[in-house]
């Protein structure tokens, strides 16, 4: 199945988080947060403006984002839980070697 997000629409799979931390503590899946980092899957055409012109996203598929905690509709598609938010539920872009966090 192909799903195509209308409007103003982006489809978003969550990046998991590290399962276990600097020192090596395995943390259980309870105790996690859910990721704010995500990579757009699919994104819509645009949405119109006041003129009825067609106003293109700024995200693409393949972009990595970060967005709201509470951003999006979970939904799963296929077996795969994604969620579906508007464009402007996301707060940036993450670009080339800022995507990798360096050591300390």
């Amino acid at each position: 199945m192909k799903f195509r997000p209308l409007h103003d629409r982006v489809v978003v799979r969550r990046i998991t988080a590290e399962e276990k931390t600097a020192g090596g503590i395995i943390i259980p899946d309870t105790a996690k947060e859910k990721p704010m980092e995500g990579e757009v899957i699919a994104a819509g055409p645009g949405a119109r403006n006041e003129q009825g012109q067609l106003v293109a996203l700024d995200v693409k598929s393949g972009d990595r984002v970060l967005f709201g905690k509470w951003s999006g509709t979970e939904v799963k598609i296929d077996g795969e839980d994604l969620l579906i938010m508007k464009e402007s539920d996301i707060m940036g872009i993450i670009e080339g070697s800022a995507a990798v966090k360096k050591a300390a």
